[in-house]
């Protein structure tokens, strides 16, 4: 085995603090302290700054027992790297600690799937997948992941890479060990009205668990939600492993929080059981 690849932050002090200190008590201030914490398959959180769509990622991890792995579905808004790119092994660095990449469970990934290629360009500067580790290390310090950026909205690969990550997890008996989160944003700069309209068709298709459905949904309304692909996977992944529901914890918008409802950006948190 060569060197251990270090993926070092790439948006502390940017999208959330660098600091330790801050860092842990801007996530204190945004839990949701009461939350009973119960097994889900998946779920769905935003990845904006913290500032803006923390309370929403913490309220909803908040009632969630993190599995010993987390999938990290997230799209590519760099467009390095391969279409399906799985960053195999590895540590991830954040300020609150190191998480590595569960590297035989990518590995299984890899060898089931035609479409996912071993590549960690894609990872390198991609925001979506890194700003929600420290919420998740705020609950639980010893996860592994496994890093997947997708950047391809064509319905038939994602199906395919769905049916092949969901045999991987049932094949190997991990269905109470792995667990997958998709990262996306919703509406982008749109007025606060139009966003929570458009948002809640997004949402209603989600939870109704149709990604078919959402696919024509975002088409059709012209919803600029960033996460579609990665999204439209935990759903599929998701029933193929027995899930029946989505339920959403919280959603709000970027205007919320800074007061300015001319051009907001929509964040929704979603568990799906």
């Amino acid at each position: 085995m060569g060197p251990i690849n270090f993926r070092k932050p790439a948006v502390a002090g940017q999208f959330y603090p660098a600091s330790v200190k801050e860092l842990r008590a801007l996530i204190s201030s945004f839990v949701d302290k009461f939350a009973p914490k119960s097994d889900c398959f998946g779920c769905i959180l935003p990845h904006a700054g913290y500032i803006y769509s923390g309370k929403v990622a913490a309220c909803t991890v908040s009632g969630i027992k993190i599995k010993d792995t987390v999938v990290l579905l997230g799209p590519n808004h760099t467009g390095r790297g391969a279409v399906f790119s799985i960053m195999p092994q590895g540590v991830w660095q954040t300020p609150l600690g190191d998480v590595e990449i569960n590297s035989k469970l990518a590995g299984l990934f890899l060898d089931k799937s035609r479409y996912l290629e071993a590549n960690s360009l894609a990872h390198s500067d991609e925001h979506s997948l890194e700003v929600e580790l420290p919420i998740l290390q705020y609950f639980r310090d010893d996860f592994k992941i496994v890093p997947i950026a997708i950047k391809t909205d064509d319905l038939s690969k994602l199906n395919v890479v769905s049916q092949e990550l969901a045999s991987v997890v049932t094949e190997n008996d991990l269905k109470s060990s792995v667990m997958f989160i998709a990262s996306s944003d919703l509406t982008h700069y749109q007025p606060q009205e139009t966003a929570k309209l458009k948002d809640g068709l997004a949402i209603e298709a989600i939870l109704s668990l149709d990604e078919q459905k959402l696919r024509a949904v975002v088409g059709e309304s012209e919803i600029s939600m960033c996460g579609f692909a990665p999204i439209a996977i935990l759903i599929k992944v998701a029933k193929l492993l027995g899930a029946k529901k989505g339920q959403l914890i919280k959603y709000q918008t970027s205007g919320d929080v800074s007061g300015d409802k001319s051009s907001v950006v929509g964040y929704a948190g979603i568990t799906i059981n």
